[in-house]
């Protein structure tokens, strides 16, 4: 070690460049706000007049925009980036490094296919770590029998896997996606590839077998004690607890060149139809019991079983945060951020949300850190146990002895007592310890309250992906999961939990701010719900709601418009969108808040009043064929008579009815002259179509099975019919 190597940051953060001139145009957007609110107050038409309520309605959506917008200039306002120094970490700490404990999470075969959860667990099995440090955990919590022979299976191949990647240092390390991308292997290697290849077809081939057929026979079931479990009426919703220690690295298991294997453990915790299994939550409370009897590892990992490692440092990353000398013993959790491998070019559904990992994280981590968000997040232990920051007692990440006095088998039955549907009773689990319950976004809840133990989180976004996973091919797909995300982000707002009452003086004023960003997504659907409806209409009877083209009041309307469009062009070009990727976000972004957040919303408030109870739905990851092959071709699936499309067909045709008829009573009715104070509603009509043009297009022209029912169609042209003879005041 180098004089002074000891003293030296294992990360280090910088400030983004050119925040002087971001805050002199958020300044400039505030002012033209501020002006418009001014505009509305002054001019308000008189009692009796046509528009006076419509315009109080634009009034208060714009009073919203205004506020929404404020809260989200946290996210903008002090962006910072890590970079992190690994060799340094290598020198210093060498054989001190901690153990960590991996946490995948699975719930229906069916849904989550078992070979896309296999090489989950693959990728995150060949990590560059001691694998003697390593422990992965896979939490079944479908109880499926065809999952436990597929991480069998797994457990067989990693022996030949994990030493390929090592010893050619390929990236990624699940096998699915790095032989999809691998035309060949390397030129010292190649029959070696080509074995190892053989081999993984044979596995997966085996897997998706039993999988397809939802059997595992015979044949199978002799080949491992485990398969006894499933021996009576174990269904996914009513079986005991099952805890199988497929790889044991206290005994020295180890692969084909010798090296030992990390420790591998199926979990499966019990079910009975009469109790509550608090979900996910649930399901990571149980693993966190579990992992402490057999492996205790210090620094925790969590991924969705769709989510493969796709960097196989970034155990590293992290370590330099929490084990900086100076900093690390205030880091509870480091997230990186979701990326997708199955994006098309122009993100056709949003599903990328560049905003969020590139701009949004970095933001929030300037105001002390990231929300949790479930996935790709690395824990320090005692953090999720509930234990607060103490800064006069610094918590170091060392490495913990294994236990070996207990084989496998003790180890076991010790677990399973831990993940009974009794065990947590009468305790603090879920409460104040471990993951939250109560809520669908449950890690969300879990990040605050740990922040506000006095913890800090990082975001870390390393320019090699972390993680990447399964992103909605279908918009039926992407606005369920948005519903259930925007569900659970407003329930917290209204709970115990709100960043804005139990954040007070926990979290800085620019985190809370940037909580309440997310929370209050669902609220912010009836504003553009009716931004998007009322100034159509109003056209379309020939009553203005704003400024003449002419008056300098129009002028803060048009700056707000016009910036905004155009620094979100900008920012999204810079992030990785294309112009068209651009375009798309915009429009999904529409969608969203006319036929995902409503419901949302909705939902909530029957939550609120006791008549509907939380659930959370899975989003399903399998797709048809002819669904893939649209996506591939960036074509909107739409295909089922559902009241979210009806939503979004109906204010798709208002636009260009109100924008044809507006514009051909004007010369009739009122004058050529008329246009310059119906020029901004011209321009929401313009633009609602313009967005709306693939909608068109699955009514009109397209006859393949996503095109949008004759139906809706129907409905909407009558739904839009009715704005015509509309008695407005």
């Amino acid at each position: 070690m180098g004089v002074g190597e000891g003293k030296l940051p294992l990360f280090e953060t910088r400030v983004r460049k050119g925040r002087t001139l971001y805050h002199l145009y958020a300044l400039s957007v505030l002012l033209a706000i501020c002006l418009i609110l001014v505009y509305r107050a002054l001019y308000i038409p008189a009692n009796g007049e046509k528009g006076r309520w419509a315009w109080i309605g634009l009034s208060m959506a714009e009073i919203w925009f205004g506020f929404y917008w404020i809260l989200t200039q946290s996210l903008r306002w002090n962006l910072v980036y890590h970079h992190t120094f690994k060799d340094r970490l290598s020198t210093r700490y060498k054989d001190k490094l901690p153990g960590v404990d991996i946490f995948v999470c699975t719930a229906d075969p069916k849904i989550e296919p078992p070979i896309m959860v296999i090489n989950t667990v693959l990728s995150v099995m060949a990590y560059e770590y001691p694998t003697e440090k390593l422990s992965v955990y896979l939490s079944d919590d479908g109880g499926s029998d065809v999952t436990f022979y597929a991480l069998l299976e797994a457990s067989r191949f990693a022996k030949a896997w994990i030493p390929f990647c090592k010893k050619y240092k390929i990236e990624p390390r699940s096998p699915g996606a790095y032989f999809k991308e691998a035309s060949s292997g390397p030129d010292d290697g190649l029959r070696e590839w080509l074995d190892i290849k053989r081999l993984y077809e044979e596995m997966e081939n085996n897997i998706n077998s039993v999988a397809n057929s939802g059997v595992v026979n015979n044949d199978i079931r002799k080949q491992h004690k485990g398969f006894s479990e499933w021996s009576g009426t174990a269904t996914p919703r009513d079986h005991q607890p099952i805890v199988k220690i497929i790889i044991d690295g206290r005994d020295g298991a180890r692969d084909f060149e010798g090296d030992v294997l990390p420790t591998l453990v199926y979990m499966a915790r019990e079910k009975r139809p009469h109790r509550h299994h608090n979900f996910k939550a649930g399901a990571m409370n149980s693993l966190l019991r579990v992992s402490s009897e057999i492996s205790n590892g210090a620094l925790i990992l969590n991924v969705d079983c769709d989510m493969y490692s796709n960097n196989s440092e970034t155990i590293k990353d992290a370590l330099c945060f929490f084990m900086d000398e100076e900093k690390g013993h205030e880091v509870a959790f480091v997230q990186l951020p979701q990326h997708f491998n199955n994006v098309t070019k122009n993100d056709l559904y949003g599903n990328s949300i560049l905003s969020i990992s590139e701009i949004d994280f970095h933001g929030l981590d300037g105001y002390g850190g990231p929300l949790y968000i479930g996935s790709g997040c690395y824990h320090r232990r005692e953090s999720l146990l509930g234990k607060k920051y103490d800064q006069t007692h610094k918590l170091e990440l060392v490495a913990r002895e294994r236990e070996y006095k207990l084989t496998s088998l003790d180890l076991e039955e010790r677990a399973k007592n831990l993940i009974t549907c009794t065990f947590e009773d009468n305790t603090e689990w879920g409460n104040k310890i471990g993951l939250k319950y109560g809520c669908p976004v449950e890690d969300v809840i879990t990040g605050l309250s740990i922040q506000c133990n006095g913890w800090k989180s990082v975001y870390f976004n390393p320019r090699q992906r972390g993680f990447l996973g399964v992103a909605p091919v279908t918009l039926e797909q992407v606005l369920v999961q948005h519903k259930r995300w925007s569900e659970g982000d407003f329930q917290i707002i209204l709970s115990k939990y709100s960043p804005i009452s139990y954040g007070r003086s926990k979290i800085t004023i620019g985190l809370q701010m940037g909580y309440a960003t997310y929370c209050l997504w669902a609220p912010c659907s009836i504003p553009t719900l009716y931004y998007a409806i009322i100034p159509p209409i109003y056209f379309l009877h020939g009553i203005s709601l704003f400024p003449d083209a002419s008056d300098s009041w129009f002028l803060p309307f048009a700056y707000v418009i016009t910036v905004t469009f155009i620094y979100s062009l900008v920012e999204s070009l810079m992030v990785g969108y294309t112009a068209k990727g651009w375009w798309n976000e915009q429009r999904i972004w529409f969608y969203k808040r006319l036929a995902s957040y409503p419901f949302a919303l909705f939902d909530t408030a029957l939550k609120q009043i006791g008549i509907a109870k939380s659930a959370f739905v899975i989003t399903a990851k399998v797709a048809s064929d002819e669904v893939l092959q649209r996506y591939d071709k960036e074509v909107i699936e739409f295909g089922s008579a559902s009241v979210p499309f009806v939503i979004i067909a109906t204010v798709a045709v208002l636009s260009p009815i109100c924008l044809i008829i507006g514009l051909w009573r004007l010369p009739v009715v009122q004058g050529v002259g008329m246009m310059g104070s119906m020029l901004a509603q011209v321009i929401i009509c313009g633009v609602v179509t313009l967005i709306n043009l693939p909608v068109y297009e699955a009514m009109l022209v397209r006859l393949d099975a996503g095109r949008i029912p004759t139906l809706v169609t129907l409905i909407s042209l009558t739904l839009s019919c009715f704005a015509y003879v509309l008695p407005l005041h």
